[in-house]
Parts: C-alpha cells; sequence; structure tokens
C-alpha cells in the first residue's frame, strides 16, 4: 500500500509506504492500492479533483496502482461543477476523476483501467480527521 507523504496518520494503513517522490514506476505497479485525500468534490459528477497538494502525492501514486482510495471529508464537497471549480485553487495542477477511465476495442468490448486505476474507492469522512 502506498499513501501520499502529507496524508494524515490516521488514514494511513498500517505497512503503508509513504511516497517521497523516488518510488518507481514498477514499485507503484506492485503496489496494492494508494491512498489519499482530493482537493474538492462534485455531488452532482461524482467528481473528485487532485491538486497533488501533500495529502493527494504527485499524480504518479494516482495513476499507476490499480486501486484508488480517496478520502473526502464532507466540507470538500459541493453540488455542482461550477462550484468545484469555484473551490480549487487554478494555479495548481488539477486532476479531476469521475471512476475509472473506460474504452472500448474493435470489437466493442469494454475494458476499464486504462488510463489509471481500475477501482476507485471514494471514502467519505466527516469532521477535520
Amino acid at each position: 500500500m502506498v499513501v501520499a507523504p502529507g496524508l494524515p496518520a490516521g488514514w494511513r494503513p498500517d505497512g503503508a509506504v509513504a511516497d517521497d517522490g523516488t518510488l518507481s514506476p514498477a514499485v507503484l505497479d506492485a503496489a496494492g492500492a494508494v491512498v489519499t485525500a482530493c482537493a474538492a468534490a462534485c455531488a452532482t459528477t461524482g467528481t473528485i479533483a487532485l491538486d497533488g497538494s501533500p495529502d493527494q502525492g504527485r499524480r504518479a501514486i494516482t495513476l499507476v496502482p490499480d486501486v484508488h482510495v480517496c478520502v473526502v471529508r464532507t466540507a470538500q464537497v459541493v453540488e455542482t461543477v461550477p462550484e468545484l471549480l469555484a473551490a480549487l485553487d487554478p494555479r495548481r495542477p488539477t486532476t479531476f476523476v469521475s471512476g475509472p477511465s473506460a474504452t472500448s476495442d474493435i470489437e466493442l468490448e469494454r475494458v476499464e483501467g486504462v488510463h489509471g486505476p481500475r477501482t476507485l474507492v471514494v471514502v467519505l469522512v466527516s469532521g477535520a480527521g
């Protein structure tokens, strides 16, 4: 299990490795999952926004492991996309996630997790955590 380096201690599973930016793609690929926080979330679309803050880590840790567990504080949830955009810092690099990526091959067989994790688990918590 890999965690973002600034993830609160109470959210870190026992034995988890905090990514210091030096974990290789092979190590990230071998990880069972990654746990991060988020910058904000949208209730209407189910979208989470990641901006690379310490509790979210670098983009690679949220795209390489097969499972991404994202902890969202209830205070971070807004209703609409315009509210989501207003809650973000436009100077930060932002990734929007609305579930696993999916595509279909030429035979129209759907494949999930092509460009990122195959599984996204969102854990909603109240309070500061």
